[in-house]
């Protein structure tokens, strides 16, 4: 097995619990490798994010109201690149033991988790991010990091045995949303006139991968000055996010503003990741986004992130390139690995692919 890192001296959980301040390295304003982002704002305006109705973009529904939810569809994500989506067949009760089981985990006691941390060099397990720099500023959260798909690979070390319906739940859920992500890939195609499968064949075939990453934002003294999550755009095709129904806390930019993410407790937060804006040639937007902390309440986030296997290549679809509109982006490989050691260093991965 691999050597695991050390536990650092106290996790973000810990040190909320114990009252303590931040340490200077999670401090926003000592880091100017970050300041392109803009300033941390606890209460920005509310992000006027559309409101997708999931039902209607399935075949079974009138023409009409697909195409009206298609062409909602395709301004959301040429304008926000993210939406709320609801009528997603997943009832409110199923999602609150989704989040249940979750808080769940992070309330064991610190000897339960140590069993999960993550091994040197990987970002799979229990614990803080991979340190990929000494000006890095580290992130005010706990997280259990997962390779859910494919089945094969997963690491079942690292899975909780308690709560003792961890692992059940957790498969389950994935089952659910790799069904929500076919029909949105499915969507995208058709509100671009493009072939149904062009995107879900890069991001839902039986060998490419599902990450999971479960996230604890404790309580924070100062969040004035530290975030829960560093500004940052997804590695993935689409991300799947099931938010805290009792606190806002995700921002979204848009034309140069932060938002504030409205929380619908019955709806699943989707954004794309950069390797939609790079298939749709730039015409969807990866949004750049970021979580904020509160020093009353902590809460949980649940997101799922559609990647594809690392040795597909991933480049702008041909029906999308033309005089009008030349290639954008180049072709990539493996870009999760890629899009995760830019996000630690502050760099936007997206301008570092483009031609």
């Amino acid at each position: 097995m691999a050597r695991r890192d050390s536990l650092p001296v106290k996790t973000a959980q810990q040190m909320a619990m114990d009252g303590d301040q931040p340490p200077s390295k999670y401090i926003y304003s000592n880091n100017t490798s970050y300041a392109k982002f803009g300033p941390l704002e606890t209460s920005p305006p509310f992000a006027p994010v559309p409101v997708i109705d999931i039902g209607c973009l399935l075949s079974s529904c009138k023409q009409d109201e697909q195409e009206n939810e298609l062409a909602k569809l395709r301004s959301a994500l040429t304008t926000w690149g993210c939406f709320q989506a609801v009528n997603h067949r997943l009832s409110d009760s199923y999602l609150d033991n989704i989040r249940q089981v979750i808080k769940q985990f992070f309330e064991l006691s610190m000897e339960d988790k140590r069993k999960y941390f993550r091994e040197t060099g990987s970002v799979e397990g229990y614990g803080n991010d991979m340190t990929y720099s000494e000006t890095q500023v580290q992130d005010w959260c706990d997280r259990l990091f997962l390779r859910i798909l494919p089945e094969d690979q997963r690491k079942l070390r690292f899975w909780p045995e308690n709560p003792s319906n961890f692992r059940e739940t957790i498969d389950d859920y994935t089952k659910k949303i790799m069904s929500i992500s076919v029909v949105i890939f499915k969507a995208m195609a058709k509100s671009l006139e493009l072939e149904e499968n062009c995107f879900s064949k890069h991001f839902t075939e039986e060998s490419d991968v599902l990450q999971g990453r479960f996230i604890l934002y404790p309580p924070c003294p100062t969040p004035d000055k530290v975030f829960g999550l560093k500004a940052h755009s997804d590695r993935s095709g689409i991300t799947l996010l099931l938010q805290d129904p009792g606190v806002e806390g995700l921002q979204v930019l848009n034309d140069s503003k932060w938002y504030m993410v409205p929380v619908i407790p019955e709806a699943l937060f989707i954004n794309l990741g950069d390797q939609m804006q790079i298939l749709s040639n730039g015409i969807f937007k990866s949004p750049v986004h970021r979580v904020v902390t509160n020093s009353d309440k902590g809460r949980i986030s649940v997101a799922m992130f559609t990647e594809p296997e690392p040795n597909k290549e991933i480049g702008p679809v041909d029906a999308l390139v033309d005089e009008k509109r030349p290639r954008v982006y180049k072709t990539v490989k493996d870009y999760a690995v890629f899009n995760h050691e830019c996000f630690q260093k502050g760099v936007v991965a997206l301008d570092a692919v483009k031609l």
